[in-house]
């Protein structure tokens, strides 16, 4: 069986469909942005990857199935080159209209492209308590069993510590940054923790090895996060505009909610009342119960 799947961006949403590639059988195609083919790098015998720029080296052989997980007329436009036996996800019409597939309704009804309208989709987004994974398997016709990421091995750095800070969060998001990254770290350090802000990177294996060099990461629903959760590394992540819900926790992962997560929900502006809805001490907290559950019991006591 030869499938192909296409997910370009962002890097963390890529990283979290990776678990699929855990139960698809046959030979995987995989067309994603040109940034994130070093995270899908020897990741299976089988499977083969290209960027969007050379998606055309993709011609080369039938599909019987073609997972599209992107919402873009341009790239619909493309599958129909490839006359795949079956397409899950979206899709363009006989009229070059963006649809999508029953099968796939359970995520797509919840995006930009829903056929509810955007504003029903996000109403809907905010009440939905599956997972990602829950909804993409479920609708490919799998029980999603907690299969986890799979990464390639990253490129030292040399940086290392108990705690990492993952701040920025992207110009289309701005209110997923926390008001209080900062105050955070100077309470972490006061107890004697080595504290360190995630540098940018030449390369996302870089970056790759700073999460995973560290005892918990701290930030948004972002890349770092998506990594630390590929990694088995604990994270406390702060929701302030997006859905808490559809990420999989993976028994590492502490879910700070923001009380006013419905209020900002999926708004791409900017208002500082999101930023710091979320007080220092509860990150605090939930960092230190972090930390002390990834060290044996008699060491608890060095951890206050």
């Amino acid at each position: 069986m030869n499938v192909l799947i296409v997910k370009l961006g962002a890097t963390g949403d890529v990283v979290r469909t990776t678990p699929l590639l855990r139960r698809l059988s046959g030979s995987v195609t995989w067309i994603t942005a040109a940034k994130n083919g070093l995270l899908l790098d020897g990741l299976s015998d089988d499977l083969r990857h290209f960027s969007w720029e050379a998606r055309e080296r993709a011609l080369d052989i039938s599909y019987d199935l073609v997972i599209n997980l992107e919402d873009t007329l341009e790239v619909a436009l493309f599958l129909k080159s490839l006359r795949p036996k079956e397409i899950f996800g979206a899709y363009a019409d006989s009229c070059g209209n963006l649809c999508y597939t029953d099968n796939s309704r359970c995520w797509f009804d919840l995006s930009l492209i829903s056929s509810y309208g955007r504003q029903e989709a996000d109403r809907l987004k905010l009440l939905n308590r599956r997972t990602y994974q829950q909804l993409i398997f479920r609708g490919l016709g799998f029980d999603f069993a907690g299969e986890t990421y799979l990464l390639p091995e990253p490129i030292e750095t040399g940086l290392s510590g108990d705690v990492a800070i993952a701040v920025d969060a992207g110009p289309i998001w701005p209110m997923k940054r926390w008001a209080y990254y900062g105050e955070l770290n100077r309470r972490l350090e006061d107890q004697g923790l080595i504290v360190n802000v995630l540098p940018k990177r030449r390369s996302l294996l870089e970056h790759l090895a700073d999460v995973r060099n560290h005892c918990c990461l701290v930030g948004g629903d972002s890349l770092p996060m998506h990594l630390a959760l590929g990694t088995d590394t604990r994270c406390v992540t702060l929701f302030t505009c997006t859905s808490p819900w559809e990420i999989y926790d993976y028994g590492i992962q502490k879910k700070l909610v923001s009380p006013l997560l419905k209020e900002f929900f999926y708004k791409r502006g900017y208002d500082k009342r999101a930023t710091t809805a979320i007080s220092v001490d509860e990150v605090f907290n939930a960092v230190m119960t972090q930390l002390r559950a990834t060290v044996p019991a008699a060491t608890h006591a060095t951890i206050q």
